[in-house]
């Protein structure tokens, strides 16, 4: 699980990083990227009733997506807001096509620390 310090939970916060943010797409992904001013790097997914109208297999989508974060998070960058947007086709994508999208994602935005 995604710790608290990492996550993005306020809609002040989604909106700044919508507004002042940069964008990044890959596949079925698109990532906004902002910095703020924390220690921490801080992530928020949102996954639209246009990809599934069932919440269940929503849900299901932000737990990977969360997981994978955590994953990757000791080689991220610290210091940047990251909201990750999903499109209609990642449902019927597997566990390791979505992390490969994502590694993509993190080093089109130069956010993994090689």
């Amino acid at each position: 699980m995604l710790s608290n310090t990492n996550r993005l939970k306020k809609e002040k916060d989604f909106d700044q990083v919508f507004k002042k943010g940069k964008g990044f797409k890959e596949d079925f992904l698109f990532l906004k990227l902002a910095k703020n001013n924390l220690k921490a790097t801080r992530f928020g997914f949102v996954v639209s009733q246009k990809v599934s109208k069932k919440a269940f297999l929503r849900n299901k989508i932000k737990r990977r997506l969360r997981e994978l974060a955590k994953k990757k998070l000791a080689k991220i960058k610290k210091g940047f807001d990251v909201i990750l947007i999903v499109n209609r086709g990642l449902k019927d994508k597997d566990f390791n096509e979505t992390e490969r999208m994502i590694n993509k994602l993190f080093k089109k935005a130069k956010l993994i620390n090689d």
